[in-house]
């Protein structure tokens, strides 16, 4: 891994429309750092966000749900600001 930060791309509808960032993720040495504005004003919104986020062709469906469930319910029963560690990109 580089010690490079690498920042995504802006999107391109932000650079003609504007708009803000509500939630930007960095995997530094494996553990998952993150910066979020508390943007919502439902719970709601968030599951949509994330279910928006998890639609890829990556894996099947039924498998990223189930894995995206159980880490979900893993971390909510885990108590509040302990380290988060996430596995290798690639």
């Amino acid at each position: 891994m580089s010690n490079k930060y690498q920042a995504m791309n802006i999107p391109p509808a932000a650079n003609e429309r504007g708009g803000f960032e509500f939630l930007r993720c960095a995997i530094i040495d494996g553990e998952l750092h993150l910066t979020l504005r508390p943007v919502f004003n439902q719970p709601d919104d968030w599951g949509r966000s994330f279910a928006e986020n998890a639609h890829q062709d990556r894996f099947p469906e039924a498998e990223t749900l189930t894995r995206i469930s159980s880490a979900f319910e893993a971390e909510m029963k885990a108590p509040p600001g302990h380290d988060s560690t996430v596995g290798p990109i690639g």
